[in-house]
């Protein structure tokens, strides 16, 4: 945990006890701050209470009286409009944060050298975070990751010298951060995404520019119109700026040649790494994180040399196009993560030949978008409630059977890619869909999915079927 003694004997109103939330009221009371805290669920107000939490409707407490109010990212902001906590610190004039506002807070005030790597984007976010923390910690550094990929930030071993910090960031993170400075921040890019949440594209995008803005240097992709002028804009400004694709060359930076990885400064370029034969960093869009997590690296001081051992040691991310078994030329591949067609596209686009487990709860659109990469799908094995709608949208462009559950739909398609002669394969689970019709959430699917293939005959475990990884 780290206590927040920059708040202490200070009043701190908070919003929001779930997970970070509740993480967030137990680092202010460590700290020694006089806390309020409240939430709309009677059932997060009764575990706070219950672990020590003073409580009460925050619209009874004296808002004068609070130094800061310290608001859930999951709590409305802004838009589709503010939350009435928000209406009523700010009529008191109180200021609004969040939790990684709080932690960069501490770092400044105990350990303000200690390098911090801060990561935000619409997509690759929790896959460059988690690679960025392998290396580290591979090159025998004291590493702490946490943030938007799942670990409250709070929750993280006290910022100190030499200690460094890995930390993903939501644009509603970022935007109850007002005074966040990393040693390196990275923006990888840009799509319209939680519009309900900030208006326009312009107002999503902004609020991810503070991010990179304010770091000591801003590894930018500019393989999108937004984050290209915002890294032209930050670097006119004055910041060190460290330029990243996966498709054009780039004159300072690293840029992705196949699954190469080009540095270039000054005019001039070397190989830096490359990717072929991992199969955790599959894809252009890896490349993108890769490079990513590489530049991040050396501006924090890790050799090149590390940061090739990492790339090619990386697990992969639990869930996301993760390699869990092998049986002779098939390769088992986790990809639950993947809850709608686009965020199956890039594991699709990275396999040749696939026998694709899809369906789920379906989220609107299904899987339309994906009809580029149906030539690649040697047959699909479609569960739950999308199962029927999937098999009219594949119609004659791929083979397809409805298995109904995943059980079934695994066993089918190990059983058919092994006599597949063709070539190298990928069994995959890649649902274009939401768990819910059958599973609590995508990490349950996942890990049903690699269950599944560990009772297969003849299969090697490629990580712990116990813990599906971690």
């Amino acid at each position: 945990m780290i206590p927040i003694t920059t708040l202490a004997g200070k009043k701190v109103a908070l919003f929001g006890l779930g997970g970070s939330g509740l993480a967030t009221a137990k680092a202010l009371v460590a700290g020694g701050a006089d806390v309020t805290a409240w939430d709309d669920n009677p059932d997060s107000v009764a575990k706070a209470t219950a672990e020590g939490i003073a409580t009460a409707d925050l619209r009874t407490i004296g808002w004068s009286a609070q130094a800061l109010f310290v608001l859930s990212p999951g709590v409305p902001f802004t838009h589709p409009k503010p939350h009435w906590t928000v209406d009523l610190a700010r009529a008191a004039g109180v200021d609004i944060v969040g939790d990684v506002e709080l932690f960069v807070r501490e770092r400044r005030a105990h350990a303000p050298d200690c390098p911090f790597i801060a990561i935000t984007g619409t997509n690759g976010k929790s896959t460059t975070t988690a690679l960025i923390a392998h290396i580290l910690k591979s090159s025998g550094r004291d590493t702490q990751l946490g943030g938007n990929i799942g670990t409250a930030v709070l929750t993280l071993d006290p910022p100190k010298a030499e200690r460094y910090f890995v930390v993903e960031c939501s644009s509603y993170q970022i935007d109850l951060a007002p005074t966040l400075n990393p040693s390196a921040g990275i923006l990888l890019n840009l799509t319209p995404d939680h519009l309900d949440r900030h208006g326009t594209m312009q107002h999503y995008a902004d609020v991810k520019e503070r991010l990179v803005a304010a770091s000591d240097v801003a590894v930018v992709g500019i393989d999108d119109s937004h984050s290209a002028l915002i890294a032209d804009r930050i670097e006119r400004a004055g910041v060190k700026v460290i330029r990243i694709s996966r498709r054009n060359v780039v004159a300072n930076g690293i840029y992705a040649e196949g699954t190469k990885l080009i540095q270039a400064a000054s005019g001039a370029t070397r190989p830096f790494a490359d990717l072929g034969g991992i199969q955790t960093l599959r894809g252009s869009h890896n490349a993108q994180n890769a490079a990513a997590a590489a530049a991040a690296c050396l501006a924090v001081g890790v050799s090149a040399e590390d940061i090739r051992a990492g790339l090619a040691s990386f697990p992969g991310l639990k869930h996301r196009m993760q390699p869990v078994g092998r049986r002779g030329h098939v390769v088992f591949v986790n990809d639950s993560k993947a809850t709608n067609a686009d965020a199956a596209a890039p594991a699709l686009s990275s396999y040749d030949r696939i026998y694709w487990i899809a369906g789920g709860l379906p989220k609107a659109g299904g899987i339309t978008t994906l009809a580029p990469y149906f030539p690649r799908i040697a047959k699909a094995y479609l569960i739950g409630e999308a199962a029927a709608e999937f098999a009219a949208t594949l119609g004659e462009a791929a083979p397809y059977e409805i298995s109904g559950t995943l059980e079934r739909a695994v066993a089918h398609a190990a059983a058919d890619a092994e006599k597949d002669e063709t070539g190298a394969v990928a069994v995959m689970l890649s649902p274009a869909c939401a768990s819910f019709d059958q599973y609590k959430n995508f990490e349950v699917r996942g890990d049903a999915f690699v269950s599944h293939v560990a009772a297969l005959d003849g299969v090697t475990m490629l990580i712990n079927s116990a813990t599906g990884g971690k």
